[in-house]
């Protein structure tokens, strides 16, 4: 078979462009040749021209040499995002607890490697004026120059007796501290070797001022701010720990009756002090306690208390007292072990098999087992919606948080109660049997024979006669239903994570 040869004579040459999708370049089509658009060949040859490309490769050039710590970065970024946990919505479940730190609560930036880097190095390079003053107030009340503990001992005994001097300490202490150094920064005094009379105390200022930098990367600085900031997290993780072990169990109710004595005590407490506390005598008992936290921390002191004698004596006096009130917990306060019962209801709906049947008799089918009692003035019934619920008893479940006390349903003979609870009204109750409340129909529905038709022009005009008038006193309506009843408890809630 002789091979098939497709000459391309009048057409344009097929042709790829290479440029890029946001190119402004107008796509070309081949059949297009008006003098106004420009054909296929022409466009590839602007497409290729130097300065086109030159710039394609300068981009692709710059795109080559993004630094690596940039691509490092996404990467761990990328990584990230799939191992730690996006946001979800569990604050709109009633059954969790609210997270104030989620994102509901607070607009933040999400995690970020490269910004948490970032920030620490920012921070940990600004940290080091809050180690300087935590350092002074060590050596300030160890006693590490004894003069400045009284001096500091002194200031607090004016302001405990006369409070009103608080208001003076912010101000005194930023012309002390930070305006009086600031200005010997710039004016420094004579040295204490020269003679006042021959160095010059006035006249322009003789030193630059004073600036505050953040210390360099990899400086002394910087590392000795890292080694306080680790320091730091030691002892607030100590402290968290050790709070959490002495608080925690007397105020978290695992021991109920210590946690409920310690409540009732506290309650006390407090309502004495609302009505003592102008009689109390503040003053004092604020320079009693600063004088003695200051002075417990001095180097002497320090060593006869901590002692394993003073230990063990302070360890007796802890277990005694804490002996004492757990037994007054255990004696006096009585808890109720067993768990919170209430009573649940259903009600089974049936509706009439024949809307239209006057027997008083007739026969209901069942329909549902509904929540509601759908009587006539029920808002779903007046809306005209179907009522809600399950076609069996195994369907129904106790509410959330309960489980059964009980192993079956029991049926409430008492109905003219949960009527006249609800004033539920047209209805009518059996005292007796079956204990089903029925609606009652006020108006009798006409139903024409069947086959039988009435001829244009002849119906005759009745009138309607309700159930008052006589006429439909064993008339029921559509629907009737009886309430069953059951006991439900609260059920642990176990597997609670821990905050």
């Amino acid at each position: 078979m002789d091979d098939v040869v497709m000459a391309n004579r009048d057409e344009a040459l097929p042709v790829v462009s290479i440029t890029a999708p946001d190119d402004d370049t107008p796509k070309l089509t081949g059949e297009d040749n008006s003098p106004g658009v420009p054909g296929k060949r022409e466009a590839f040859k602007r497409s290729v021209s130097p300065s086109r490309l030159k710039e394609k490769l300068s981009n692709l050039e710059s795109s080559r040499m993004e630094s690596p710590n940039k691509i490092q970065d996404r990467l761990v970024n990328l990584l990230l995002s799939q191992v730690i946990p996006g946001p979800t919505n569990d604050d709109d479940d009633e059954n969790t607890p609210k997270d104030r730190r989620s994102r509901k609560y607070v607009d933040r930036p999400n995690f970020s490697l490269p910004l948490m880097s970032t920030n620490f190095r920012r921070f940990n390079s600004r940290i080091g004026v809050a180690f300087v003053f935590q350092n002074r107030l060590i050596r300030l009340f160890t006693w590490k120059v004894p003069t400045q503990t009284f001096s500091f001992l002194a200031v607090y005994t004016f302001v405990c007796l006369n409070p009103a001097l608080l208001a003076v300490c912010p101000i005194v202490a930023c012309l002390f501290f930070i305006m009086v150094p600031a200005f010997l920064t710039r004016h420094p005094p004579p040295p204490a070797h020269a003679a006042t009379e021959t160095y010059p105390l006035a006249g322009p200022p003789l030193a630059p001022p004073r600036k505050i930098k953040p210390a360099p990367e990899l400086s002394k600085d910087f590392f000795r701010n890292m080694r306080d900031l680790q320091n730091c997290m030691e002892d607030f993780s100590r402290v968290h720990d050790l709070t959490i072990s002495i608080l925690g169990p007397p105020t978290n109710f695992s021991d109920e009756s210590l946690s409920s004595a310690l409540f009732l005590a506290l309650s006390l407490l407090a309502c004495i002090l609302f009505l003592a506390a102008d009689h109390i005598p503040w003053r004092p008992v604020f320079l009693l306690t600063g004088w003695v936290a200051t002075i417990s921390g001095h180097p002497s002191l320090q060593d006869l208390l901590i002692t394993t004698k003073s230990d063990l004596v302070l360890r007796d006096h802890n277990k005694t007292a804490f002996s004492a009130f757990s037994s007054f917990a255990t004696t006096d306060i009585a808890l109720d072990s067993s768990p919170e019962r209430r009573e649940v209801e259903i009600f089974e709906l049936q509706r009439l098999v024949n809307p239209y049947s006057t027997a008083p008799d007739a026969e209901y089918e069942p329909f549902m087992f509904s929540p509601s009692p759908y009587t006539i003035l029920s808002p779903s019934r007046i809306a005209g919606d179907r009522p809600k619920g399950t076609r069996f008893f195994e369907d129904v479940f106790p509410p959330r948080g309960w489980r059964w006390a009980d192993k079956k349903w029991t049926l409430d003979l008492m109905g003219r109660e949960w009527v006249e609870e609800r004033a539920i009204t047209g209805v009518e109750i059996e005292v007796e049997g079956e204990r089903w409340v029925s609606d009652l129909a006020y108006e009798e529905l006409e139903e024409p024979p069947v086959g039988v038709g009435i001829p244009r022009g002849k119906t005759k005009a009745r009138g309607i006669v309700t159930w008052e008038e006589g006429r439909g006193t064993n008339r029921k309506g559509e629907w009737r239903r009886r309430r069953w009843v059951r006991l439900v408890e609260r059920k642990p809630l176990l597997g609670n994570d821990d905050m």
